[in-house]
């Protein structure tokens, strides 16, 4: 399965992009400033970790003050449903959260408008 890796760098950047340019619809959609500035950062790869920051804290605020409080099924939800985001319709915001969160720590990939800015400065110097 090692040859596999020579794609990772393609893969993780197509993911990168749909998962970006998903959220910046979302935030077209809904009139979110923040989705649509940081899925579009996201997606193109510029300033991808404070973005991707940004963008999960939003998502995990989102989910407790939606999901788990109830507010999208409603009613009071069970324990049962506060804690099983499949039960209380939050696997949007918590598939959002960590895609983002993983994405503050793997970076902007190879294949990104931050890689390409940091190749440039380093040819510069």
């Amino acid at each position: 399965m090692a040859w596999l890796n020579r794609y990772a760098d393609a893969i993780y950047c197509i993911v990168r992009l749909t998962i970006g340019l998903m959220f910046a619809c979302h935030g077209g959609v809904t009139v979110g400033w923040i989705e649509l500035s940081c899925g579009f950062l996201i997606g193109f790869g510029l300033l991808t970790r404070l973005a991707a920051f940004i963008a999960s804290g939003e998502m995990a605020v989102a989910y407790f003050l939606t999901s788990f409080s109830g507010k999208v099924i409603g009613h009071a939800p069970t324990a049962l449903e506060r804690f099983l985001p499949i039960l209380n319709k939050g696997e949007l915001p918590v598939l959002f959260c960590f895609i983002f969160f993983f994405t503050v720590f793997y970076g902007p990939g190879r294949w990104s408008i931050d890689a390409l800015m940091g190749k440039r400065s380093t040819s510069l110097s």
